[in-house]
């Protein structure tokens, strides 16, 4: 009974992380213009680091451990939009040889077969 409920409790879990990183991406427009997400990127930048802060604060008043401060994290200066495109560029082309390769490597391995079933 009691990992019926467990196994129940992991799959809500997992399935309200999922949906909450499913809603914030449609909610910050994550999936639109590139600008759009390069804002939201800078915006996290900006948020993160004092809210991770604050809760190491909230931490170790609560336990009274005292936990060592972070370095900064590191600036990001990255063209998503770049990134972004060549990704798909790179995808795209590997599916459209896709079947001209399948065809040239069964076509390999059919010629190996034959060699050593000779």
């Amino acid at each position: 009974m009691v990992s019926r409920v467990w196994s129940l409790m992991r799959f809500l879990i997992k399935g309200s992380v999922a949906g909450g990183a499913v809603y914030l991406v449609y909610d910050q427009e994550l999936l639109g213009p590139s600008d759009k997400s390069e804002a939201a990127l800078r915006k996290a930048e900006e948020v993160l680091p004092p809210a991770v802060y604050q809760f190491s604060q909230y931490v170790s008043q609560q336990t009274g451990l005292q936990i060592p401060q972070l370095p900064a994290p590191p600036k990001i200066n990255f063209p998503i939009r770049e990134s972004w495109n060549s990704g798909i560029i790179k995808v795209m082309s590997a599916l459209s040889a896709a079947p001209s390769k399948a065809r040239e490597y069964s076509r390999e391995g059919w010629e190996y077969l034959k060699e050593r079933t000779k």
